[in-house]
């Protein structure tokens, strides 16, 4: 090794988070869908009885699309592997491949320019309020078609997508700084 080449310091490049679907990107979706299930099978069980069903496992890819960034392939991916998971629990398999995906797809468009409201960032509660929204909303109406029910029947299901999409912006925003901080993203 010559001289110069001793004397010079190493550098270490660390790419930038940049929405590229990577490997650490995919074990925190993996990881937050695990807490997402396990909360929608305990809590989220226990809040239907009141009339509340919060849906975790959109948070869990709401925030992990806002944590790594997701471009729109990403979040695609984020979405499908969601819907994946949601198949052991829903009412109607496979309708979840469509709701997700189109769902994760708003969520990655709706993080690329940050809201803020009075100085604060409210991009994790806007977005995931719109997400589980869309999500619910295309559930509700595709599921009613599908199970051959009147589409008008679909108006006692719009409290409880609202009540949900609710839940899960509160949850998103409540959990998204501190998780941030934490994986240093």
């Amino acid at each position: 090794m010559s001289e110069q080449n001793a004397s010079q310091a190493r550098t270490v490049n660390t790419a930038e988070r940049s929405g590229k679907a990577d490997v650490s990107s995919l074990v925190l979706l993996a990881v937050l869908l695990a807490a997402g299930f396990i909360l929608n099978m305990t809590v989220g069980n226990a809040l239907a009885i009141v009339g509340i069903k919060p849906q975790f496992i959109i948070a869990s890819y709401a925030l992990a699309i806002l944590l790594s960034n997701a471009r729109f392939g990403q979040a695609a991916i984020f979405g499908l592997v969601s819907a994946a998971v949601i198949q052991l629990t829903t009412s109607i398999p496979g309708l979840n491949f469509a709701t997700e995906l189109i769902a994760a797809l708003v969520m990655a468009a709706l993080i690329r320019r940050p809201l803020e409201v009075g100085g604060r960032n409210v991009t994790p509660l806007v977005a995931a309020f719109a997400t589980t929204l869309v999500s619910g909303a295309l559930f509700a109406v595709a599921g009613t078609l599908v199970m051959g029910a009147a589409l008008g029947t679909m108006v006692v299901k719009i409290p409880i997508v609202l009540g949900t999409a609710i839940f899960n912006a509160i949850v998103v925003q409540a959990l998204y700084f501190p998780l941030k901080k934490v994986l240093k993203r």
